[in-house]
């Protein structure tokens, strides 16, 4: 079955959901396998209070405008049944995890973890990888060439498109890596036909090995959030 990951994220009223602010539009992009489907969720709600102004300004979305939007339980059957057993993607995981715990709970549903048990933080992630840098959204579509032009608000559908294209670039490499490892290459075909007896053994120097294990701790850095390096899962 192909590796299904859900793409995520929300507007809300404010930024405290302790302090009753609500979610009010949901986006969510789905990857099969690493490719963009047309399958997404998309929904604005009626969160039934004030949207703070500073809120208001990074999104655009007005009282007025999601007065006959649905409530959120009105869609959260719907909702659980679309990321149900999907690795979720979501940047700065922890704000809309608890802003979605707090909604799954006025609507009498389990918390997000028990319909997606594994959710990726791509904030950490960059966080890991570009050490001292920004790290949003539109820094990290400017360092990975992602065109995001048209994002002059904030918007969850149009964020979840542009966090999928720059979760794709940040996980690329490692992926390149599985992918020649799955599939044998034309010098791997040919080294099959060589005479091992006819061969000439060259051992790695001392300082050899030490670069080489360098690299190692740099793939194993990168790729953290996949368990580490596979040379050393191999090696193991």
């Amino acid at each position: 079955m192909a590796a299904r990951q859900i793409v995520l994220d929300t507007e809300t009223t404010g930024l405290n959901a302790r302090m009753g602010d609500r979610v009010i539009e949901i986006g969510c992009i789905e990857l099969l396998s690493r490719n963009v489907t047309e399958r997404h969720f998309h929904s604005y709600l009626n969160p039934q209070r004030e949207i703070d102004e500073g809120a208001a300004r990074v999104h655009g979305l007005t009282l007025e405008f999601l007065a006959d939007k649905p409530k959120f339980a009105d869609i959260a059957g719907e909702f659980v049944d679309y990321i149900g057993g999907a690795e979720l993607i979501i940047h700065n995981a922890a704000f809309d995890v608890e802003f979605l715990d707090q909604e799954l709970s006025i609507a009498g549903l389990k918390k997000l973890s028990e319909y997606s048990p594994n959710i990726i933080d791509t904030l950490a992630m960059a966080r890991e990888l570009h050490p001292g840098k920004r790290n949003g959204l539109d820094a990290l579509c400017e360092r990975y060439a992602v065109n995001n032009a048209h994002r002059t608000l904030h918007g969850a559908l149009l964020d979840a498109r542009l966090l999928a294209e720059v979760y794709l670039a940040l996980t690329r490499g490692q992926e390149s890596l599985v992918m020649e490892l799955d599939k044998p290459s034309a010098a791997q075909t040919a080294a099959a036909l060589v005479d091992a007896k006819k061969l000439t053994v060259l051992r790695a120097t001392g300082e050899e090995l030490k670069e080489h294990e360098k690299i190692l701790d740099a793939i194993d850095k990168a790729a953290k959030e996949r368990g580490g390096s596979l040379w050393r899962k191999l090696a193991g």
